[in-house]
């Protein structure tokens, strides 16, 4: 059965996980995270992920809401920030290892009707561990007692949901995504987990209805706007795919995996001149990678297309 990306940070993520050092290299970057009205926050959580060493570390905000990464080597990275209270930011980032990299700034959305306690870090600490320990019924086990004892902090049942998903029980999962609408009906994430149980199911028609609930204008996260796109893309459906993967790599212009997807979608459509715009500006970013010498193998064939159609 075809699994539906599952792209969604946990809530509020705790991970004890040791990574390796393999990331270590000459590249400096920092940022900064704000709340929604631009006031900075203090100790939040910050995931650095290299794609290219598969290996990564963790960092905090100080008072000014800064963070830094130092002696980090060149690539792709996902960047994670999270924080009691407030909605989980997931991004990808492309750090220069030989020049200097602009400061990269976000705003967290502090989580509505429901106020995330010191009373529930424990419990839910715990959850999250047994969680990316793949023992998903003891996960489950964590957050339901979080809800029984916290009926308030509704945004847990997506966690539960979570578990129900990669134990492939679609229909519970759905379940508990459903019971966060009913506190957030303009939920996005929701929505789109929703749809996610539908394609896994092969409801591919109940799928497209679930992603076409979420406002396309009001996407701004790439990772979502991609996630969704691939989804269209799986189903064949290669022009809605397209809006959504333009719409990532316009939001995030060095979004490697999104130029690609794009360039594929061109591909496939047979918008081969778009195709090659996208290929190559995806080869600035990423000029010497396994997959950089792919894609300028896709640049060639089709430029002695366009050549030998003339």
């Amino acid at each position: 059965m075809r699994k539906a990306s599952f792209m969604v940070t946990l809530i509020l993520l705790a991970s004890t996980i040791v990574l390796s050092q393999a990331y270590k290299g000459k590249g400096k970057v920092k940022g900064y995270v704000f709340d929604e009205e631009g006031n900075p926050l203090e100790e939040v959580k910050v995931k650095l992920y290299s794609l290219k060493a598969q290996s990564g570390f963790e960092t905090v905000t100080d008072a000014d809401g800064r963070w830094k990464a130092y002696w980090i080597r060149g690539g792709t990275w996902n960047i994670d920030f999270e924080k009691i209270g407030y909605k989980p930011k997931k991004m990808s980032a492309e750090i220069k290892e030989w020049s200097k990299n602009h400061d990269i700034e976000v705003k967290m959305e502090k989580i509505k009707g429901s106020v995330i306690t010191e009373e529930l870090k424990e419990n839910l600490r715990r959850g999250n561990e047994l969680f990316n320990e793949e023992k998903y019924e003891e996960a489950f086990e964590s957050y339901k007692s979080i809800i029984e004892e916290f009926p308030d902090a509704y945004i847990i049942h997506k966690n539960i949901g979570n578990c129900y998903f990669q134990m492939e029980k679609y229909d519970l999962a759905e379940e508990y995504y459903r019971k966060v609408l009913e506190k957030d009906s303009s939920n996005n994430e929701a929505m789109l987990l929703i749809g996610n149980t539908y394609a896994n199911r092969g409801q591919d028609d109940d799928a497209l209805e679930w992603y076409g609930k979420i406002e396309f204008e009001k996407i701004d996260d790439p990772i979502v706007l991609y996630n969704i796109g691939t989804n269209f893309y799986n189903i064949s459906k290669f022009e809605e795919a397209l809006k959504y993967y333009k719409r990532a790599v316009e939001i995030q212009d060095d979004f490697l995996d999104g130029l690609y997807q794009l360039g594929l979608a061109h591909l496939t459509l047979g918008n081969n001149q778009e195709a090659i715009d996208v290929f190559e500006d995806y080869l600035e970013h990423d000029p010497n990678s396994e997959k950089a010498s792919q894609v300028r193998g896709f640049v060639e064939f089709l430029k002695k297309k366009i050549k030998d159609s003339k």
